[in-house]
């Protein structure tokens, strides 16, 4: 497959995962309804249905950190010794910054998973 090719299945794939993205937007939205909800009536349904909600979120979040890593991990070994050095440097930092988002996206999944009383505030950007 070419660069052309390769480039515009890349950009496809992001135009879903901006989709998705608009999705979990509003899914977010919901569950800062049900969290403002607990609070306010102290109903353990909407707060056990906000933990859900944000399992659900950050785990979706977790995949799409995945792709990324992997496929900024597959431009490094794409590299060859004729590529400028401001190319693999950009390179490098790219994967670096998406390994760094991954390693973010599980802390925050965690976090979500184990915060029962739901006491740590968390928020995807």
């Amino acid at each position: 497959m070419d660069n052309i090719e390769k480039r515009l299945k890349e950009i496809k794939i992001e135009n879903w995962i901006w989709v998705i993205y608009i999705g979990l937007i509003f899914l977010s939205w919901y569950a800062n309804r049900k969290e403002k909800h607990y609070f306010i009536c102290k109903d353990e349904e909407s707060r056990k249905k906000y933990r859900e909600i944000l399992i659900l979120i950050f785990s979706i979040l977790l995949v799409i950190y995945l792709y990324f890593t992997k496929d900024s991990y597959e431009d490094i070994q794409e590299l060859t010794c004729a590529d400028s050095q401001k190319k693999k440097t950009l390179t490098y930092m790219s994967f670096t910054g998406s390994l760094l988002i991954l390693i973010s996206g599980v802390i925050f999944l965690i976090i979500a998973i184990e915060d029962e009383s739901i006491d740590t505030e968390i928020a995807f950007s």
